[in-house]
């Protein structure tokens, strides 16, 4: 099973193409996932600078985030995924629907979703995010009751954060979880929030731990399934998601840094994968 890391664009939103594929080819990354421009000639600049330069695509969808009016939000999910679907990425991620959406407004998103999925031939996955319809272990159960073949992003930072624990008192809804991830989100949360201040601080060791064990078990799940591929993109963001400082609101960390030494760890941790 091939395993790609790939970097966000989120954290070097104001980079031009040519300088954000630069410095992801320096980091050694192999791909990019970023949110793609509505405007056609915008994303096949984008979507060809990628190619040409030998990275792989992951298109990502969050700006669904803005519409609170469920009309509203089902066209603006409709068009935002086409329009990533016309990429031809390795797969789209996606925000979808909201925590107070009913049970049936949010299938019937992930059921358009679903849709256009096929329509294109592309993967669509649904990420697992606070306020969205995954933002807790008990809001996504019905869903994977729903739709036995729901595919997920796992980003279970958000789940420490709204659960206030690192879930170790909830193996039952991570086993009901993990067999449906097809992408990864390797960053590190803890109790208290979604993301520590640096993974690689003593202080992180428990969190880290955490996450590296719920990882080891999807890679172990995918290689199972005989999947051909698993992703993974290290989305240490920047501030505010960062921790700054009172008054001066410096960053305590670097973002990017601390991506880059996620790339590294999970290349030497899945080398044989």
């Amino acid at each position: 099973m091939r395993i790609q890391i790939f970097a966000p664009q989120w954290g070097n939103n104001e980079l031009p193409a040519a300088v954000l594929i630069d410095k992801v080819l320096a980091a050694g990354f192999d791909g990019i996932e970023m949110s793609l421009p509505l405007d056609a000639a915008l994303r096949e600049e984008w979507t060809g600078r990628i190619a040409d330069a030998g990275l792989a695509l992951i298109a990502a969808q969050w700006e669904t985030v803005f519409h609170s009016d469920f009309a509203q939000h089902r066209a603006a999910l409709a068009e935002l995924l086409e329009n990533a679907c016309l990429a031809r990425p390795v797969l789209v991620n996606t925000h979808t629907g909201k925590d107070y959406y009913t049970q049936a407004q949010n299938a019937e998103l992930i059921a358009l979703a679903a849709a256009i999925s096929e329509q294109h031939g592309v993967p669509i996955v649904h990420e697992i995010h606070r306020s969205r319809f995954s933002g807790h272990p008990m809001l996504l159960m019905p869903y994977l009751e729903q739709y036995p073949d729901l595919a997920l992003t796992a980003d279970l930072s958000h789940w420490c954060c709204s659960c206030e624990s690192l879930l170790a008192d909830q193996p039952h809804t991570l086993a009901r979880t993990l067999p449906h991830v097809r992408h990864v989100h390797a960053r590190v949360g803890h109790a208290q929030g979604p993301q520590v201040a640096d993974f690689r601080a003593p202080e992180a060791k428990d969190a880290l731990d955490a996450h590296l064990a719920w990882w080891d078990t999807v890679v172990g799940l995918r290689r199972a399934a005989g999947a051909e591929l698993l992703t993974f993109t290290p989305e240490f963001g920047p501030a505010p998601y960062l921790q700054t400082l009172p008054y001066t609101q410096q960053p305590v960390a670097d973002a990017w840094e601390q991506n880059v030494a996620m790339l590294q760890l999970l290349r030497a941790r899945y080398a044989d994968a």
